[in-house]
């Protein structure tokens, strides 16, 4: 166990301590009240005696008692409840914590130096008041009240009449049984008269007169005045009078948690007070008491212990005794007939186990064996242990003898305190009766509070005796599920008594400081949990158990975010992340999405901090960004005199060229300072020396050049640092500001100071330090001025072969800056920018751009390598939906409420991709911001929506935006500035969706046309409700092509709903149609038709912001290929084209848009989260997916030793290409009834259609002679013959639909498959034939009766 700051010989005498009742009258808990303190808090600081007290044993033998505490507390007649102990120990522990800045101890144990915090007072306080809020029982007499305080006040009209009125009160509360609670210890109680009397109301003497000396008829009663100074008095407004403060009546729980209950029936406005205190803290009690009221009551409480309760209790002890020896007819006492009783044969204990359980029995208050426990009790409240022993050990006999096991438990527990408290250890420790003590309670009365009292006081005397393993196994066995509290703290102790063994036990110190982190976290005490995981983190770090650092890091980093101690949380993440991990695939997900909650929701995108660490990956990524943004405003070049912005310059930066700083914008230059002596330097009036020379840049010849050296406040402003203290042997930061007012070059000189150390803060040979003449925060003794240059060096240069053979720099010109015009400066805000979404979740946001100089600002654009990630809506308002939103449910869709009859077919609208920013050529990473008017005035601030979109990989997503914007004014030296943001945002798994399409074999259409499609949706829902997602609704299914558009839902009537929890797969299809030859010829190359199939009653418009800003987004990367145009000549065509008229055929341009509503539930609250799913269908019969699949490795191959033959790249196309060129279909009867009696061959009529899918003339044959198939097939179907002309030459034009009427003939009933015609087809005007069988549509089955 950890050090403690008493030793078991204090804490156990201070955990029994007899126990006094108060009741007052009205008056006199209004008296107390100004004080903000009841009458028993009043005397609570001064409840332990000053000096020794005696009193004589049975054997009239003199004892001695130390440090003799009371407990005084009012009388509440209702027993604590268990919640309110619980919350009160709850508090107690979360109050307290680590003293800050406190110096751990280092324990070195084999390979490892551990920082540990030898002491735990949140330990302490949990079992202080753990041992003092245990309610009172009938099985034990140790917290029963032995005296009764009844106080009145002397203001009362007649004090007698209230202390009789208190008198029967107190006898009612005692005697009736209509009161269960408190208990008291003998029938015959102690009343002790108090009479308070406020000595600025009247006379003491008079009172005193009037009052307590004539109640003292009653044997068993004594009486008191106690006069108070400070009861009225007024609190002086400057603070407390005598100086209060530091005295404890102030209750400061913080300080004295001991200060915090009142004992064991205060539980329930102690933690009232708990609350109260909040609530009031500016509250100070017991500020109206004097110096002299202090003397006073503790005057009082030495004489009610000396008067009052010692004799009461020696009276009681001696009546108890008699009783006890005429029931045993033995000779004198106890204490002289011990050796008696225990010299004779011992009787054999049965065990725990042997005995039957009786814990429910109960004896009646007069038997003789609890007047045995009654008097060892009371000789162990006055430290008489010898006595309290043989009594114990009586008491433990006669109750095992009766099976009584909850009063053998407590006799056996007491017994053992006893001896191990006895005098000169005439025994040893019986640690057995512990044992067994802990097992009944446990076990047979399931009473786990005793339990855990015995346990806390055992591994405190086994920690005394230095048993450490037997303390440690005896903490582990009390823990349990029922009280995560509890089993946190023994945890923890039992950690501690591995680490405080001979020879320590390291790794088990750490495991079960890991557990009792667990369940302090389980327990609500994240302070305290954190605190365990960072201990046992010493000795798992670095020893290559990397799931166990991988967890504990985790554990770190969360509870480290919850106390937002954002530094410790970012550390520990990133060791989980930057190592090379053995978790599971699903482990790191789950590490990844918990890694954004480190990071505070960024709102403000800010200007470059000195604070920010240099990182050459991300200054790579600026730079490219910013040259991206730089090539498209210069129609793709980059001029030769651009530069990338630098706003820090640092040891790391190109440092080469002047830096450019901008007149009225202030210049920090980071100056660190180390002080070497071993005593304190102060540095006053701190500031840079400079020298400023102004120069007009326009470029005319006769600019006047002057020099300024310092001192002209109307060209360089700068800035004085009063004071700065480096304290010995420390290195410390110094930021010092100049601001320029005028334009010109500044050469930045040094650092000038007033040097002097501080007052008192040493002595030479006993005299004191000069007499200092500076006021300040500290005291200069003396100090002269000082100055240090400032020169650096530069990078050594090792470029041509000189500089390489010898030594030398380059130039540094951190410190010479260019002061240029007044430049705009921009600030952004981000409004509702969420740090976490579903993947394709939309969000609406805000975003506030702030000129905050005096220049006009304009050409604003954002870069971002993301741009499928966020959108400030069309180039048109009609494309952009109003705000905040024009649907019911706050959508950030614009959205249309649609009737029932539009439900069964798609809803048409087309837009252009260029409205939206994207089109052959065009840079979608680069997006104009749409101030209103392109310029944004000084001073002025615009808000504008930005729609987001959850990235479709879950996980952590840093997504860096750089503002790119210039003046109105060109200017020479500067032609635009930069502000960057990181955003963080964490994406959860929401919706997987697949899809692929193939030809219908129905193939009318309405207008006769063939070419009609089937589009396979897969919709899965992925999430696992890690973000509290019910579920998932689909809202709307849309498709966007220039040639194809959705037409209907094939089974919409059967998932009208569309709903999918968790783990559900739903599957649509829907009928997919050319566009209109009308339609088709007015779309532009950037023209896209949408159609919208909606499951609900409102209609999302998919042509509109935002989702088709994130569909053309997600489309960018294919729109940025110029398309291959095909000759139009009339000659014949070449290869390459034919080819490319083959690939075409099972080539399709349909893109799909999943529109979904998630239903999510937060702090009991339900919110609408919606987003939308893109998948690419690019060719038929191919399975397109929403989310990124993984690319799988190429298997490893041998490698080649020779020349590859140079071989033209084969320009034939694939034999799935070529098999696409005509489709087929045929028509037919499902059945067909023949009478074979009277005709033995029945003949069908069958309708075989052909149609041309290509824009060119095609060559078809078909052949009906059947191809030898597997016996297997003609098993199953049967066989038949076509009668007629067994094979067909046709020519198909483009896009032709061809019929042919065939003949079957059957010669008995059956199923029959008629789908056998081969078909052949090659491009009419092509040489090389690529003729290839096309492919047959599904089984043609067809059911042949006998009528």
């Amino acid at each position: 166990m950890a050090q403690c700051v008493q030793s078991v010989q204090e804490l156990i005498p201070d955990s029994f301590v007899p126990c006094v009742a108060a009741l007052c009258s009205d008056e006199a808990e209004r008296l107390t009240r100004l004080n903000h303190l009841s009458f028993a808090e009043l005397l609570k600081p001064f409840s332990r005696l000053t000096s020794e007290v005696h009193m004589r044993d049975p054997n009239n033998q003199l004892h001695i008692i130390k440090n003799l505490k009371i407990a005084v507390s009012n009388i509440i007649t209702q027993p604590p409840r268990p919640g309110a102990i619980r919350k009160l120990l709850n508090d107690v522990v979360s109050g307290s914590q680590p003293a800050e800045g406190l110096v751990a101890n280092v324990i070195t144990a084999g390979d490892y130096d551990l920082n540990i915090s030898a002491t735990t007072p949140w330990f302490e306080s949990y079992r202080e008041t753990f041992l003092q809020s245990m309610p009172a029982s009938d099985h034990e007499f140790l917290n029963h009240y032995l005296a009764c305080m009844l106080v009145a006040s002397s203001n009362e009209v007649e004090p007698m009449e209230q202390f009789s009125k208190l008198s029967q009160e107190q006898h009612r509360i005692q005697h009736n049984n209509d009161y269960s609670y408190p208990k008291w210890f003998i029938p015959n109680t102690l009343k002790y008269y108090v009479l308070l009397h406020d000595v600025s109301a009247g006379d003491e003497q008079e009172s005193y007169e009037d009052g307590p000396c004539t109640i003292t008829s009653n044997k068993n009663s004594d009486s008191n005045l106690l006069s108070l100074d400070g009861l009225d008095n007024e609190v002086k407004v400057d603070g407390l009078p005598n100086n209060f403060r530091a005295h404890p009546l102030q209750l400061d729980q913080s300080s004295d948690p001991s200060n915090s209950i009142d004992g064991p029936d205060h539980v329930k406005s102690a933690s009232s007070l708990h609350e109260t205190k909040k609530a009031n803290t500016g509250i100070i009690h017991g500020a109206c008491l004097t110096l002299t009221d202090h003397d006073r009551i503790r005057q009082f409480i030495q004489e009610f212990t000396f008067r009052g309760l010692l004799p009461h209790i020696e009276k009681t002890i001696r009546q108890l005794n008699d009783q006890l020896i005429s029931r045993k007819g033995l000779s004198r006492s106890l204490f002289s007939a011990t050796k008696k009783w225990f010299s004779g044969s011992k009787v054999p204990e049965k065990s725990i186990n042997e005995l039957k359980n009786t814990s429910g029995l109960l004896y009646p208050p007069e038997a003789p064996e609890l007047q045995i426990r009654k008097m060892a009790d009371l000789c162990f409240l006055v430290q008489h242990y010898d006595l309290a022993y043989s009594c114990y050990h009586t008491a433990k006999k006669d109750f095992l003898n009766d099976q009584a096991m909850l009063y053998a438990a407590g006799a056996l527990e007491m017994a053992a305190v006893s001896a191990f408290l006895q005098p000169g250890a005439p025994r040893p420790y019986p640690a057995h009766y512990m044992d067994t003590a802990i097992q009944t309670y446990r076990d047979i009365c399931r009473n786990m509070v005793l339990a855990e009292r015995c346990v806390l006081l055992s591994a405190e005397i086994l920690k005394s005796q230095s048993k450490y393993s037997e303390a440690a196994a005896l903490l582990i066995r009390l823990t349990s599920e029922d009280s995560d509290l509890r089993s946190a703290l023994l945890l923890e102790q039992a950690a501690h008594c591995f680490i405080n063994m001979k020879s320590p036990m390291v790794r088990k110190y750490a495991f079960h400081m890991i557990l009792a982190g667990h369940r302090f976290s389980k327990a609500g005490q994240k302070k305290h949990a954190l605190r365990c995981y960072c201990q046992a983190m010493q000795v798992y770090k670095g020893k290559g158990w990397s799931l166990a650092e991988d967890h504990i890091n985790f554990t770190i980093g969360r509870q480290s975010y919850t106390l937002r101690q954002l530094d410790n949380a970012v550390s520990a993440f990133r060791h989980i992340l930057i190592n090379e991990s053995k978790q599971s695939a699903a482990q790191q997900g789950a590490f990844l999405r918990e890694y954004l909650y480190v990071y505070k929701e960024k709102q403000a995108a800010t200007h470059v901090s000195l604070d920010q660490e240099y990182d050459s990956e991300s200054s790579q990524q600026w730079r490219e960004l910013e040259e991206q943004v730089v090539a498209m405003v210069n129609k793709g070049i980059i001029p030769s005199s651009f530069y990338p912005t630098q706003y820090c310059l640092n040891s790391y930066s190109d440092n080469s060229r002047f830096p450019l700083a901008v007149v009225e914008e202030p210049i920090t230059v980071e100056v660190a300072f180390r002080n070497p002596l071993k005593v304190p330097l102060l540095l006053t009036d701190l500031s840079l020396l400079w020298k400023f020379q102004p120069k007009d840049f326009s470029g005319k010849d006769n600019e006047e050049v002057k020099e300024l050296i310092t001192g002209e406040p109307e060209m360089i402003g700068t800035e004085v640092i009063s004071e700065f203290l480096i304290n010995s042997e420390e290195s410390k930061v110094a930021r010092l500001k100049l601001f320029p007012h005028h334009i010109g070059e500044l050469h930045i000189l040094g650092v000038v100071y007033n040097l002097g150390t501080i007052q008192g803060s040493m002595t030479v040979d006993g005299i004191g330090a000069l007499p200092g003449c500076h006021t300040g925060k500290h005291s200069l003794s003396m100090s002269v001025r000082g100055r240090q240059d400032l020169e650096i060096q530069g990078p050594r240069l090792n470029n041509t072969k000189e500089e390489k053979t010898s030594i030398k720099y380059g130039p540094d010109r951190r410190l010479d800056p260019i002061i240029t015009e007044e430049m705009p400066l921009l600030e952004v805000f981000f409004i509702h920018f969420p740090t976490g979404l579903l993947c394709g979740e939309i969000r609406k946001a805000y975003v506030e751009f702030v000129n905050v100089s005096k220049c006009p600002l304009t050409a604003l654009k954002v870069v971002s390598k993301r741009p499928d990630f966020f959108t400030f809506g069309g180039n048109t308002a009609v494309l952009t939906p109003l705000s905040p939103s024009t649907s019911e449910n706050c959508s950030a869709y614009k959205t249309v409420v649609t009737d029932s009859t539009s439900v069964c077919t798609a809803l048409i609208s087309s837009a252009s991709s260029v409205d939206f920013g994207i089109g052959i050529g065009s840079q979608p990473e680069v997006i104009p911001v749409p101030l209103p008017d392109t310029v944004l005035l000084p001073g002025a601030s615009v808000q504008l929506p930005m729609w987001l979109r959850g990235p479709d990989e879950e996980g952590v997503h840093e997504i860096n935006f750089l503002f790119y914007y210039e003046s109105v004014k060109k200017q020479p030296k500067i032609r635009h500035r930069i502000l960057r943001h990181t955003a963080v945002i964490c994406t959860s798994r929401s919706l997987n969706v697949r899809a692929t399409v193939c030809r219908s074999n129905s193939l009318e259409d309405e207008e006769g046309r063939g070419g009609n499609m089937l589009v396979f949706v897969d919709v899965e829902n992925t999430n696992t409700s890690e973000a509290g997602v019910k579920e998932f609704h689909i809202a709307q299914v849309s498709s966007s092509s220039k040639l194809w558009k959705l037409q209907n839902s094939v089974n919409l009537a059967e998932n009208k709903e569309a709903k999918l929890a968790s783990r559900e797969k739903g599957k649509f299809c829907f009928k997919a149609v050319r566009c209109k030859e009308k339609e088709a010829a007015m779309q532009s190359s950037e023209r896209y038709t949408f159609a919208d199939i909606i499951f609900g009653n409102e209609q999302i418009i998919s042509s509109a912001s935002p989702c088709a800003d994130f569909f053309y987004r997600s489309l960018s990367s294919e729109l940025k290929k110029p398309q291959a145009q095909l000759s139009l000549h009339t000659e014949k065509h070449s290869i390459e084209d034919a080819v490319r008229l083959i690939q075409k055929c099972s080539e399709v341009d349909l893109n799909i848009i999943i529109l979904w509503k998630a239903y999510v539930v937060e702090d009991s609250k339900q919110l609408i989260l919606e987003g939308q799913h893109h998948v690419i269908l690019r060719t038929i019969g191919k399975e397109a997916f929403s989310y990124p699949q993984k690319q799988e490795l190429p298997e490893m191959e041998l490698l080649k030793f020779f020349r590859p033959e140079n071989t033209a790249v084969s320009s034939r196309p694939s034999v799935d290409q070529l098999s696409n060129l005509i489709k087929t279909s045929l028509h037919y009867p499902e059945s067909f009834n023949h009478p074979f009696h009277q005709k033995s061959l029945c003949l069908v009529p069958v309708t075989l259609l052909l149609s041309n899918c290509s824009k060119a003339d095609v060559d078809v044959i078909v052949d009906l002679r059947h191809k030898t198939t597997s016996p297997e097939a003609l098993e199953i179907h049967g066989s038949f013959t076509w009668l007629g002309q067994t094979q067909y030459k046709l020519q198909l034009k483009s896009q032709e639909i061809h019929s042919l009427q065939l003949k079957a003939c059957f010669v008995h009933t059956g199923v029959y498959n008629l789908g056998t015609p081969r078909v052949f087809a090659k491009l009419s005007d092509q040489v090389t034939v690529f003729e290839t069988s096309q492919q047959n549509s599904m089984p043609a089955l067809i059911i042949i009766n006998n009528m």
